[in-house]
């Protein structure tokens, strides 16, 4: 008995926490678009972005420029 005394409150604490957090997410518009995010996988990307140089490569390349004298 002296159980349901802690677990009782503690469970409807969690769910207004739940609710709470239901509310603020209908409210901030996460369930707006429901649709898209589901159909996007099936949509080819741009264009390949193309491979990006690593620092090492181009501080190398810099140090043997030559400026004009």
């Amino acid at each position: 008995m002296e159980t349901i005394f802690v677990l009782l409150p503690l469970a409807l604490l969690i769910a207004a926490i739940a609710v709470g957090f239901f509310i603020w997410a209908a409210r901030s518009g996460q369930f707006d678009d429901l649709e898209t995010p589901a159909v996007r996988i099936l949509f080819d990307d741009e264009e390949p972005r193309p491979p990006a140089t690593s620092r090492a490569s181009k501080t190398t390349a810099d140090s043997t420029r030559r400026v004009p004298e």
